[in-house]
């Protein structure tokens, strides 16, 4: 009763794989999940794979947009300037970049787009506002009206392997379900599939477990970044190494 699927999406035909590769890929992606079981329950540290990890700095963009910020309903209100990842995380938009998915000149208001940083040596340098958000907020457009654009989490120096080498024993996600993310307090709570590993090597698939902690918590306590750049979406991010989750299994 195992399920999985694989894609591809380019802004090119002729730069998209095979239909047969992406078939094999869903494949095995499925035939890898068989004998799945929950996880220990407790805290661990997880690893997110580049599918998943795209969410959580998708949440990060939906707390600092402007609809959340002028409504006081984010858990990032007024962290403007402070620092809310590691010294050495960099996220950059770059809505020019030939062939990416949203690049475009200039945002759904017409405003200009410009290449810029939204964390820098984790430092959260700027919101995500359109003209009516800046308004509210008393601030200026960022050019950002209809979201962000090629946004992407700087990949770091080590490789898959690696990262599970770092993980050493925890939780591998590869998949979330559910709604339960709370942007008002930062509580982040969702079904979850993947991997159990121990020393360093996956030891056996893992489904039917709950992971859960707070996103300001999860985002400072960020340990590492793979260099595995998922680099088919809008929000771009590499596999992510956390310190602590809490994870309800068997």
């Amino acid at each position: 009763m195992q399920r999985d699927w694989d894609w591809d999406d380019q802004c090119r035909i002729d730069q998209l794989k095979p239909a047969s590769e992406t078939g094999r890929e869903a494949a095995r992606r499925c035939l890898r999940r068989l004998g799945a079981q929950p996880a220990p329950t407790g805290k661990t540290r997880v690893l997110f794979d580049p599918d998943t990890s795209r969410g959580l700095i998708g949440h990060l963009v939906g707390a600092v947009s402007g609809g959340n910020l002028y409504r006081r309903s984010s858990f990032l209100l007024d962290k403007c300037g402070q620092s809310i990842f590691p010294e050495w995380v960099r996220i950059d938009e770059q809505p020019h970049l030939p062939g990416a998915s949203r690049s475009s000149s200039f945002d759904s208001e017409g405003v200009a787009t410009t290449p810029r940083a939204l964390v820098d040596r984790g430092v959260l340098e700027r919101y995500v506002l359109g003209s009516y958000s800046a308004r509210k907020l008393d601030l200026e457009t960022t050019g950002n009206a209809g979201g962000v654009r090629n946004l992407i989490f700087q990949p770091g120096p080590h490789s898959f392997t690696e990262m599970l080498q770092k993980l050493d024993c925890g939780l591998l996600v590869t998949d979330v379900m559910g709604q339960g993310v709370n942007l008002v307090t930062g509580d982040y709570s969702r079904g979850a599939t993947g991997f159990w590993v121990e020393n360093g090597e996956i030891a056996w698939p893992v489904e039917e477990i709950t992971i859960a902690a707070n996103l300001a918590d999860l985002f400072s306590g960020l340990v590492a970044a793979g260099d595995d750049l998922e680099t088919r979406r809008n929000i771009q991010a590499p596999s992510l190494l956390f310190e602590s989750m809490t994870v309800a299994g068997n």
